[in-house]
Parts: C-alpha cells; structure tokens; sequence
C-alpha cells in the first residue's frame, strides 16, 4: 500500500463498515412504518452539526446562522447565485454618486415580520449601529468599510465608506440584511437573538438555542423580490453534532435535509431509495493557520522551517482525492474565484517527508515536536492531516469543539495551529478572505505589518488590475513565509429526501425559498 494512500483508505474501509451496519439498521425501519411524512404536512425538516451563536447574523459567522439570516432577512441588493447580475431587493435602484458614496432609493410598502414598516430609518440604524466598532459585531469585517449612512428622505439613503471600497456593493447584496430600526433600537442583539425579526421569505415562530430554529412562510413578503415566493410552507432545523445521528434521522424519515455529508458516507447513502445525494463544489476555502505571535501556544512555529515542514508533511492531493472527494487544490489563502484572487508566484510546498524531516531537523527537532491542532468540521480531514503530521515525527493532538469556542480561542491567541474553513460569507471578493485572516484583525495570529499595509490597499484600490497586483503582491508574501498551508476548496455533499427538489449552489448557501416538494 503507498503511503501517502494509507490513513485515507484505512479510514475510508472504518467508517464504509460502520455505516453499513446503520444502514442496514435503518433501512428496516423504513419498512415497518417508521418514517415521518414531512412532505403531508408540508414542513421540511433540516439537521445541521454547528449551532449559530446568535441568530442576528451580524453576531454569528457559522453557516447554518448565514443560510437562517439570507432566508429570514433581506438586504439591499441581491447577486443572482447563476449569473450574478445584481438586483434590487429592499432598494429599488441605486447609483454611485463618487468614489466613496452609493445613493439608494428604497421599495415602499415592505413589512418585517412584526408589522413595522421598512424605510430609510432601518437602513440608516442597522448600518450605522453595526460599523460602530463599540457594538462589537462578530463580523466586523464586513461593516468596517462603512463611514456612516444619512437618510436623504423616507426612502432614500446615502452609505459612504470611509476610503474607496470596490466590493462595497457586493457586500450590500450578500452579507448585510437589514433590521427593523424601532424594533432594534428596543432590543438590540439580545432580543433580536430571542425573538428574530426579518423582512425575509421566512419568518422565525421558534427559537431553542442549541436546539432548534422553527420558520414559517411570511404571508405577507413583498411580490417584487428577486427571491421566489415560498413554496414550503414551513421549515425545521434541529441541530445534532453526532453526524451519524443525522445520518439515521435522514435515512429514517425524521429529517428531509442535510449537508457537509463526508464522501464516502454520502455514496453508501445513495443506495437507498428514499434519498438522493447531491454534490458541488463551493466558494468555500479549507487551510491550516499558523499562530506566530508572541505567547503562541506552539514557539517551535516561529521558525519559519517548522511551519514548512509541517507543509510538506502533508499530502493535499490524496487527501482530496480520497476523502475529500471533489474541489480543487488551492495555492494560496483565497477563493479562485473571488475578485482579485491569484496564486501566480505563490510558493507551493509539495509532499515531501523526507523534506519536512530534514527542516525540522535543521530547526533542532529531529526527534520531532508535540502541538495541538483546533478544529470544528470535517474531523475525517484534520485525522488524516494529523496522520501524516505524525509520520515527520510531529504528535498533532486533536481539540475538536464548536465553531464559536475554536474562533474564541483563536483570537485569545490560544491556538496553535486551527484547521479553518471559511465560506466569504457569500461575498465573491478578495477583502472578504485573505484580510480575515492576515488584515491585522482578531483572526490574524501573525499580524505581519507589511502583508497587512499591502491588503489594505488592495481593498481600496479602485482599479482592477492594480487591485488584483496588490493581492498577489500580499498573497505572494503569506505563501512564502509560510503562515498557513492551503489546501482545498471544499465541495459539499448533500442528502434529501427523494421527494424534495432543490439546487446546490456555489455559494453554499440553501435558499429554502427555492425549494419544493415534488
């Protein structure tokens, strides 16, 4: 057996038994009548491993947060998932009146969930309330372009940034929703957590944290929306870490709905006549992220030939090939498809042991070192990285735990080396990637003052080609310094219930309004 094919097809042969006994557990409970009819009572019944922090979603950065917020909030604008032609969504029109500024005159007669009119003032108070760095948004980085917003009249609105900042409409249409101004100003992030308010397709009738999410079709969402009018008339999310409890509440009827299915899981599933698996890669990048701060967890990773040691140890392509299962292999810290995106000149760390052996050797661990390595998805994927660690002489122990926690020790400088994943939030740019994580913000554990000098040109530049130089110019130097290890972009396996019709979109993001029963 080769060795670089040795953990993943060791692995693959564990959990393919495991789960043909579930399988075979299961697929008898769906012969004696134990199977819940979602589809009779026209509810569509969801399960999901992470559970949000906080349901307004400027307070929470895990998926299952961002699909609740794209489904029970609008935004400005909407990107078309297909073409991505930019529509008006809250905002009928829009122009840019300067480099810094966007005019937006606002659809009248809109609702949010609770009765209380949109207009000008719940634009100017979310925006302007979120940007303030004193409210502490989790996802600062997509409000701190914003200066301030002024209401020109009852519906029409100026946002200006505080320098020129290309992607400000990208974000406008994908990661920025907008709240109800009096509801919010009573309530702030708390209430709006206990008890969401929207103007989106979907509205909130029950909230458990770390349970469960209940929505319901918003009778009275607005007919000139971009996005569809609801076929669905409710929907359910639970959430269950356990990923074979998910898999038997799927296989059983008691869910019609999950994702992030691991590969060789999802395709013993397709056997199964009551389901169907769907696949398709995302804008969601995977990588390794190096903490090389003072009181880092791991000094040994101060040295830059520990940090590439730890890159050559590691075979990205086997990985992807054998347990992974699709995607794309990535050079540097970005999604090839984002605005300004390259790996051109990007130092590339091939799988090399007897490389990474003498590096470490050379560093003064020729008996190798121990470090921990947090994580929060996709466990099958860091076990085998963790395998090849240890074949270099590297003892990687596994801190496994919820995304909020391993972000939270993260920014503490708690974290040696953490396996992310990030998904952009939907925004198809550049500043929405590598600045989360080398931008000098609370994510950035290496905080390189001229990588950080460089990405904060490159999100104001306004000339294209000049922008993507400058990225590649801050791409260049993460790769050549080592700071993360990139690998893959992560596609995602989806299993439903036969009877439920949906598309799997690049963005990752399930729109249930998109939905149907067949």
């Amino acid at each position: 057996m080769n060795q670089n094919n040795q953990y993943p097809v060791s692995r693959l042969h564990r959990v393919k038994a495991g789960l043909a006994l579930t399988t075979c557990m299961l697929a008898s409970a769906l012969f004696t009548g134990q199977v819940l009819a979602n589809k009779a009572n026209d509810t569509l019944g969801m399960a999901y491993e992470q559970a949000p922090e906080n349901i307004d979603p400027y307070f929470n950065n895990v998926r299952i947060g961002v699909i609740i917020g794209a489904n029970v909030w609008d935004t400005l604008l909407y990107r078309d998932p297909v073409t991505n032609e930019y529509k008006g969504q809250l905002a009928k029109s829009w122009k840019q009146v300067d480099d810094r500024t966007l005019e937006f005159e606002l659809r009248e007669g809109v609702k949010f969930h609770n009765g209380e009119e949109f207009d000008a003032d719940s634009v100017v108070f979310t925006l302007n309330y979120v940007a303030d760095p004193k409210n502490k948004a989790t996802t600062q980085q997509n409000v701190r372009w914003i200066d301030k917003v002024e209401k020109l009249d009852k519906f029409k609105v100026r946002i200006i940034s505080k320098e020129p900042f290309p992607a400000a409409v990208d974000y406008l249409s994908t990661t920025l929703p907008i709240h109800p101004a009096k509801y919010y100003q009573e309530v702030g992030p708390a209430g709006m957590n206990a008890k969401p308010v929207g103007s989106g397709p979907y509205k909130v009738t029950e909230y458990i944290p770390g349970k469960s999410v209940s929505m319901e079709r918003f009778a009275d969402y607005f007919k000139d929306s971009p996005k569809a009018q609801p076929k669905i008339s409710k929907v359910k999310i639970r959430f269950i870490p356990d990923r074979q409890t998910q898999m038997a509440e799927v296989m059983s009827g008691g869910e019609d709905f999950i994702m992030h299915v691991p590969k060789d899981q999802a395709e013993n599933l397709k056997t199964l006549p009551n389901l169907q698996v769907v696949s398709g890669n995302t804008m969601r990048i995977v990588f390794l992220q190096m903490n090389t701060l003072e009181g880092t967890p791991s000094p040994e990773l101060k040295d830059i030939r520990v940090r590439k040691a730890i890159a050559h140890a590691i075979d990205r392509e086997a990985i992807l090939k054998n347990i992974v299962g699709g995607g794309e292999l990535i050079n540097t810290i970005c999604t090839p498809s984002q605005v300004g995106c390259s790996s051109d000149g990007a130092t590339i760390y091939k799988y090399d042991p007897a490389l990474s052996k003498k590096l470490l050797a050379e560093a003064g661990f020729a008996n190798g070192l121990s470090l921990e390595i947090m994580a929060y998805r996709e466990r099958n994927q860091t076990e085998a990285m963790i395998n090849y660690l240890q074949a270099v002489g590297i003892k990687a122990k596994l801190n496994f735990m919820q995304y909020a926690a391993m972000r939270d020790q993260v920014r503490a400088n708690k974290s040696a080396i953490s396996h992310q994943t990030w998904g952009s939030n939907l925004v198809n740019d550049t500043s929405a990637s590598t600045p989360v994580y080398f931008g000098g913000g609370g994510d950035d554990v290496d905080r390189d003052p001229e990588v950080i000098e460089l990405l904060n040109q490159a999100d104001h530049i306004i000339d294209p080609v000049a922008r993507k130089q400058m990225y590649n110019k801050a791409l260049v130097m993460i790769s050549e310094k080592a700071y993360a290890v990139p690998l893959w972009s992560l596609p995602v396996y989806y299993v439903a219930n036969k009877d439920v019709k949906f598309t799997p979109y690049y963005d990752e993001l399930v729109r249930f309004w998109d939905m149907s029963w067949k």
